[in-house]
């Protein structure tokens, strides 16, 4: 009796011991998916940027349907996006050298604090019932213009809240900020939009900006992690925007794997990132709703979007070229599928799993540059990023919004998903030098 008893005690201490394993292991993992938050700078960031985001997405989401109200054409919304971004398409690379070269934290304050500015007076238009189409285009080539010199900055700054260290975690939680905010936005813009209107969507997207720019100025400057630029040999030397703007694209095409991650990002981001501006019209003429219906399309679009990013936060790693790419052929794929979906319930599952493969795709690519990226060069190849991401968009929202118009939106939508689905095979056969170079990036700078 005392051998089986001993026996049976042994079997519960270790049945015990892996109980408690399996919740250590799980408490590491869910304390990884939160460890750039334990950088106080970075904590005052990401509080500011939750509550900003989130009324940039709600301003969003009334532009589009005010558009949409003021003309029913989606060619008008294409332009509003391009002109939106078109000045990030032409200016962001300056705005890549001045990251490189002003205190980021004070280019930001001036950047969010006119972007408030802009929202206030559009919300005053709106208000007043005096905003016309071309009030609109105005405002969104300023917001574009504010945006040329705050994308890239605000980039560039996450490394140095965070170290290398935590860097890929705080990309990934910026990515999951971004995409809570895309839920929660849409979500209830489309309801305020139904109850009260237009209008308070601008207003509470301008009161939004108050925390960022007050979380900004709270950053203690001396904890920021810009210590190592002053050894570089370049750091302080005089040259100009030009030459600066050349040693970063030398840099880009003698380095196999940013060359490889800026090509098919901008093809994918050109041909299929910018389909958003078509969710309007695929609630309204595809699937025959209202703005309840445009709302949680957007939202489905963002809840797998955080999904995917803090699957990613989670995780707090590198992921392999292959792997990457793999997400690319799984949004294009899925891309296609939604844009020939007539059903509302799997046109909400699908825009899902297309937010969830997309944001891996995009923020395992930020990752992968910002990870190899030289610290004295890192503002300029973020430049290049958001230049091919979100400079992309002018041409893309054009694009998207002509084909709509002449072959319709599920057609149009899936023609540029074909293109992402080529461009990500393409990648997938020229990935065996960007893969060697990366283990070599990385090797050295250990």
């Amino acid at each position: 009796m005392t051998t089986i008893s001993t026996k049976e005690e042994e079997l519960q201490e270790q049945d015990l011991a892996r109980i408690e394993a399996k919740v250590e292991k799980a408490t590491k993992g869910f304390l990884r998916t939160f460890a750039a938050l334990k950088h106080r700078n970075y904590r005052l960031f990401f509080t500011g940027q939750m509550i900003s985001q989130i009324g940039t997405w709600m301003q969003t989401t009334g532009q589009a349907w005010l558009v949409l109200t003021l003309t029913h054409s989606a060619w008008a919304l294409g332009v509003i996006g391009a002109l939106q971004f078109l000045p990030v398409m032409i200016f962001s690379l300056f705005g890549g050298v001045l990251a490189d070269k002003l205190p980021k934290r004070t280019v930001l304050v001036f950047t969010q604090t006119a972007a408030m500015l802009q929202a206030a007076l559009l919300w005053t238009l709106v208000i007043t019932g005096t905003v016309q189409l071309w009030h609109l285009f105005i405002f969104a080539t300023l917001l574009g213009l504010t945006n040329s010199l705050d994308m890239p900055t605000r980039q560039a700054f996450v490394a140095e809240m965070v170290g290398r260290e935590d860097l890929p975690n705080a990309v990934a939680l910026n990515s999951s900020l971004v995409n809570m905010a895309r839920v929660v936005g849409p979500g209830i813009g489309g309801l305020l939009i139904a109850w009260l209107g237009n209008a308070p969507l601008f207003l509470l997207n301008a009161i939004s900006f108050i925390p960022v720019i007050l979380g900004l100025l709270l950053i203690d400057a001396r904890k920021l992690h810009t210590h190592n630029l002053s050894n570089h040999p370049k750091y302080g030397r005089k040259v100009s925007t030009f030459q600066s703007l050349a040693e970063g694209f030398r840099y880009i095409g003698k380095t196999p794997i940013i060359l490889l991650v800026i090509l098919v990002l901008g093809s994918i981001s050109l041909f299929g990132i910018n389909f958003n501006i078509l969710i309007p019209i695929f609630a309204t003429d595809v699937l025959r709703g209202g703005p309840e219906s445009y709302g949680f399309l957007s939202a489905a679009y963002g809840i797998g979007s955080l999904i995917g990013a803090l699957l990613l936060a989670s995780r707090s790693t590198r992921s392999p070229v292959a792997q990457w790419l793999l997400l690319g052929m799984g949004f294009s794929t899925l891309e296609i599928m939604f844009a020939f979906s007539h059903w509302y319930w799997l046109s909400l599952i699908l825009i899902a799993f297309v937010g969830l493969t997309q944001v891996s795709f995009t923020a395992t690519a930020n990752t992968t540059l910002q990870t190899v990226s030289p610290d004295h060069l890192r503002g300029r190849i973020m430049s290049v990023y958001m230049l091919v991401f979100a400079g992309s968009t002018p041409l893309g929202n054009l694009l998207m919004g002509g084909l709509a118009n002449t072959i319709g939106a599920s057609l149009g939508l899936a023609v540029g998903a074909v293109l992402c689905l080529i461009s990500a095979f393409i990648g997938w056969a020229l990935r065996a030098p960007a893969e060697k170079n990366i283990e070599q990036v990385l090797y050295a700078k250990r």
